[in-house]
């Protein structure tokens, strides 16, 4: 498993996605356990050793900005992840490469290409492993509703072996 480095959301954005999550579950599609929560990834590593909580603790004072979910993204190519795209402002892009910045000593061995800034697609996971005759209910079901006015909250560090999280 992986360890990561992630952005939360309010109550109120959390409980739509929660929502979705749960239709998405009742039309039979492979959704996010009900015990997970809503966030986005900013960076991830094999291991990110604990030292990064007082590097990070300083950008407690960014929070809470606005944030938007937007359309939803397919990642993959055959069982696809469905997901809600966080639309990337200026806060957000800032607050990317301050946080992989700061974590990047602390990363083991080293980041996932694909959460580096420039690389990154900020987004929150609906459904995991979608086949393709299931892709397009996902979409409509995850879609709904068009955007999601949403506040950043703040940060959290995950240990995907565990499955703990420890707020920053």
């Amino acid at each position: 498993m992986v360890h990561s480095v992630e952005l939360l959301f309010d109550l109120d954005t959390e409980a739509v996605i929660r929502r979705a999550w749960d239709d998405l579950r009742a039309a039979g599609i492979a959704a996010q356990p009900p015990a997970a929560r809503p966030h986005a990834t900013l960076c991830v590593a094999q291991q990110i050793d604990e030292a990064v909580l007082p590097a990070l603790a300083g950008l407690a004072e960014r929070f809470p900005f606005p944030a938007r979910l937007g359309t939803t993204l397919v990642f993959g190519r055959n069982a696809g992840i469905v997901a809600r795209l966080v639309v990337p402002s200026g806060d957000l892009l800032d607050l990317h490469a301050e946080v992989c910045r700061l974590s990047a000593p602390h990363l083991r061995p080293g980041p996932m290409p694909h959460t580096r800034p420039g690389d990154w697609t900020p987004h929150v996971t609906l459904a995991r492993r979608v086949p393709p005759d299931l892709l397009a209910k996902a979409l409509g079901i995850g879609g709904a509703p068009a955007e999601i006015n949403a506040a950043a909250s703040g940060l959290r560090l995950w240990n995907g072996n565990e499955r703990t999280e420890i707020q920053i």
